[in-house]
């Protein structure tokens, strides 16, 4: 399913798996907290295959156990249920680790609207407690972030040095953003008063197999709701345009930028720029599954909250990406909606 072609004839010296291959020849522990989720658990995969030992810390509050089944009992991976702010847990694995992956975090709009004290307190508690155990050791570090950095900032396609622009601390929709922007900030402050080699991933709606729709996430509840016959709701108008990029791309992207040392206290968009409305998204949907499914458009207050804001557009430049990491994503938004529903097809024949 992959397409080679789309990647930059001129890339830099070494192709991302080479430089990962490479590095693994002489580190071999990695660590990823969040590691039984949607991108954790896809992560964890790619790392074995490329003779990595890794260990997950997970506490299953979005992520499943099901997402490690292809893992569990392989040799060279650990697990651990549990939370990052488990301290002695959380410094022991550090311990072991030459590359951290801290991925955990309150994840989903729906999950953000209804819950924002555990949004807050699981993105920067659980970071301070990652980052403060990491720079003690001197460990690599990549944090996941944010398309939600960028909050209601018109200018697109959105660039890593723009402005943020968010909205007012009554609506629970931007504590997220903030709590997100927060992380960075304290991992950047770690890199430039520790010295700790950190490396900041923005993720722009990263999808693919095994990601659940139960807390808004739009491909699969498409594709769900496709599969079942049912009409495919679109919140608001549906003329908001979005990217999304595959969950291997991701992977291979945040691979690449941890196994080049020379990449280290900066940040980086990561995702596709392959942009489409979701009125467009959900007609594909339908299409490509062949079930006749309708289109239907649900306000923005019943699906969320009173007051939701949403933005109109929301696209990355992945430029530095390309020319520090000679990344470029290799499955195109078919392929994507594809893989999809494949998914979907087996997981509830099985």
């Amino acid at each position: 399913m992959s397409n080679d072609a789309g990647e930059d004839a001129g890339a830099p010296r070494n192709r991302p798996g080479q430089l990962a291959k490479a590095f693994f020849m002489k580190h071999h522990d990695v660590l990823i907290t969040g590691g039984a989720g949607f991108i954790g658990s896809h992560l964890a995969e790619r790392l074995l295959a490329e003779g990595a030992r890794v260990a997950v810390i997970d506490n299953l509050s979005t992520g499943s156990i099901r997402n490690l089944d292809g893992l569990i009992g392989r040799e060279g991976f650990s697990y651990h249920i549990d939370t990052i702010l488990n301290r002695p847990l959380l410094a022991e694995l550090v311990d072991r680790a030459d590359w951290v992956f801290h991925l955990a975090a309150a994840v989903g709009v729906r999950l953000i609207v209804e819950h924002p004290v555990e949004t807050i307190e699981t993105n920067i508690k659980g970071t301070e407690a990652v980052l403060e155990l990491v720079a003690r050791k001197g460990k690599r570090t990549f944090i996941a972030s944010s398309s939600e950095i960028y909050g209601k900032s018109q200018k697109t396609p959105f660039s890593e040095d723009d402005d943020m622009v968010l909205g007012p601390t009554t609506m629970s929709r931007w504590c997220y953003a903030c709590s997100k922007a927060i992380d960075e900030f304290l991992a950047l402050a770690y890199h430039a008063e520790r010295g700790l080699p950190v490396v900041i991933g923005r993720f722009f709606n990263t999808v693919g197999p095994r990601q659940t729709g139960r807390y808004g996430m739009v491909l699969p509840r498409f594709v769900e709701a496709a599969l079942a016959g049912r009409p495919i709701e679109v919140y608001g108008d549906g003329e908001q345009t979005r990217t999304f990029v595959h969950v291997d791309d991701t992977v291979r992207a945040s691979i690449a930028l941890m196994a080049d040392e020379s990449i280290t206290g900066d940040i980086f968009n990561i995702g596709s720029d392959e942009e489409v409305t979701i009125n467009e998204l959900a007609r594909r949907v339908a299409e490509r599954a062949g079930t006749g499914s309708r289109v239907v458009h649900i306000p923005y207050d019943q699906a969320y909250a009173p007051g939701f804001e949403d933005l109109q557009r929301r696209a990355p430049s992945i430029e530095r990406l390309r020319r520090r990491a000679g990344f470029s994503p290799r499955y195109n938004l078919d392929q994507i909606i594809d893989s999809v529903i494949e998914y979907q097809r087996m997981n509830k024949e099985g």
